[in-house]
């Protein structure tokens, strides 16, 4: 048996009250944070807004909170319904903190609109869970695949499995799990923990994808994967797609090209490939000449 001596008995609580001493920072710390803002009178939305998945930006600017310098400056343009934004940038060009915006994560002046209404006068859960996110590092519960890809148990067991077969993981769930209610591995790849995303936005069928650097951690398997299954199964849907990798977004309807937080350049690829001036031009021709070609090649089809 062992047993502890005065000295290590002091040591412990000492070790404990430094413990609840954070803690209790933490708590403080905690309630001191502001409430998010919501709207005194929200709009009345119908149950499948967005119906079409238009965007539009109506000189937006964008803080972290209110007395700080905007992250985003005079953003003005619009999304048409069903198309496919490529979100491109150097680092710190604003390209993240254009879908905070889209989601009202922080302070917003300005309008952005969704088929015509403010998102200012959304509820900000209604507002967030009627607009699909992937992002770069996937979220997963904790728990069963079922709670993970239908947390509110809102769809049939064929509905779910559809899901995972569209994203090709149905095989491997069957053979790994074998159920939909048996804990999901914690040891899973990051590429299977992004499809299991993906599965999650195909099952809840929102006409708005927001993809935020989504496959700049996985494979090129698995990265050609997501995009392919986004072309076959949301061609109904608005995607943006914030790109790490430019040939993820070389194929997009439009690329909008932010720098120093305010949009540069928003036009098809193949257009913004014509111009030897543009930020655009500059970022594809810096991979080489024969990624060059590959890429105009591409856009210009």
């Amino acid at each position: 048996m062992h047993f502890f001596d005065e000295n290590s008995s002091v040591q412990i609580l000492d070790r404990f009250s430094s413990d609840l001493r954070i803690v209790d920072e933490l708590l403080t710390e905690t309630t001191r944070l502001e409430s998010e803002k919501q709207s005194e009178k929200p709009a009345v939305i119908t149950s499948d807004w967005p119906s079409s998945g238009c965007i539009e930006f109506r000189n937006v600017f964008y803080r972290y909170f209110a007395e700080a310098k905007p992250v985003l400056q005079e953003l003005s343009f619009v999304i048409k319904s069903k198309e496919k934004i490529g979100i491109v940038g150097r680092t710190g060009a604003g390209k993240s903190s254009l879908i905070g915006a889209l989601f009202r994560l922080a302070s917003v002046e300005g309008e952005i609109l969704i088929d015509g209404i403010d998102t200012a006068n959304i509820q900000l859960n209604d507002l967030r869970k009627r607009i699909a996110i992937i992002p770069q590092d996937p979220v997963l519960f904790s728990g069963t695949l079922r709670r993970n890809l239908d947390p509110f148990e809102e769809y049939s067991d064929p509905d779910i499995w559809s899901a995972l077969e569209s994203v090709g993981l149905k095989s491997v769930v069957s053979r790994s799990w074998g159920s939909l209610d048996k804990p999901y591995g914690e040891n899973s790849s990051v590429g299977q923990r992004q499809l299991l995303c993906l599965a999650r936005a195909i099952l809840r069928k929102n006409r708005i994808l927001v993809l935020d650097e989504a496959t700049a951690n996985v494979d090129p398997q698995t990265d050609l994967l997501i995009q392919q299954t986004i072309r076959d199964r949301f061609t109904e849907c608005t995607v943006l797609t914030v790109a790490h990798r430019l040939h993820t977004i070389i194929d997009s309807d439009r690329v909008l090209v932010m720098d120093s937080g305010r949009a540069a350049e928003f036009d098809d690829p193949h257009t913004l490939l014509q111009n030897g001036n543009d930020i655009f031009y500059g970022m594809v021709k810096s991979l080489g000449s024969d990624e060059f070609k590959h890429f105009s090649d591409v856009a210009g089809n």
